[in-house]
């Protein structure tokens, strides 16, 4: 039996994908870099980001292994702090005044990759929006009685950051060709911003009245 469902599994992708898309700081570093300095920058700073989802998965499955078995009632508290969360999240996609992640800085310093390996790590592990995603999202896909509470901790984890690491290369691939698209397309960017506050919006619903399996 595999440690997660398949529709959890699939349910988690979901949330993953719609957070990858999100414009947040990770996205605003990659782009600014790979379109400051190329790709090649861009992918070593990828690799800092990688590194940083990788220590929040290990310290959050450790971590989730006691909590979910010391305190069972945690996930209704967890719940509705991630449904809360992917609403602040759409609301910040369409906010007015919202700065678009399309329009990154250009009068940022040229570094070495040393650097842009550690400010790739260290945009991540600062990112409330990853710290979230691990100690209050991740938790509600997590069925104790399925048993094996590590693993599924590690596999959902695995997951985020495999669709994370596909997301952030294209975009980084991309990263030139897609701000000077958009740059002339302002009512797409518009578009693109309320349909992903939609996907988060109906995400969090979801999340808020979903009850646990006994």
């Amino acid at each position: 039996m595999l440690a997660v469902s398949v529709p959890t599994l699939a349910a988690f992708a979901l949330v993953a994908l719609g957070m990858v898309l999100t414009p947040g700081p990770n996205m605003i570093y990659l782009l600014s870099r790979a379109i400051l300095q190329g790709r090649a920058a861009g992918f070593i700073s990828l690799l800092g980001v990688l590194l940083g989802f990788v220590a929040y998965m290990l310290a959050a499955a450790f971590g989730l292994t006691a909590l979910l078995i010391a305190v069972p009632f945690a996930y209704e508290t967890l719940q509705w702090a991630g449904a809360a969360y992917l609403l602040w999240l759409a609301w910040n996609a369409v906010r007015p005044g919202a700065r678009s992640v399309l329009q990154p800085r250009r009068d940022l310093a040229v570094d070495g990759s040393g650097k842009l390996f550690v400010m790739g790590l260290l945009t991540n592990l600062l990112n409330p929006k990853i710290a979230v995603l691990y100690l209050s999202l991740l938790p509600q896909f997590i069925d104790p009685a399925r048993g094996q509470v590590l693993l599924q901790g590690v596999t959902l984890g695995l997951t985020q950051i495999a669709i994370s690491f596909t997301v952030n290369a294209l975009i980084v691939l991309a990263a030139g060709s897609i701000s000077a698209w958009f740059a002339t397309r302002p009512s797409w960017l518009k578009a693109q911003r309320w349909l992903m506050a939609g996907i988060l919006a109906g995400l969090a619903v979801r999340l808020a009245m979903e009850k646990r399996a006994a």
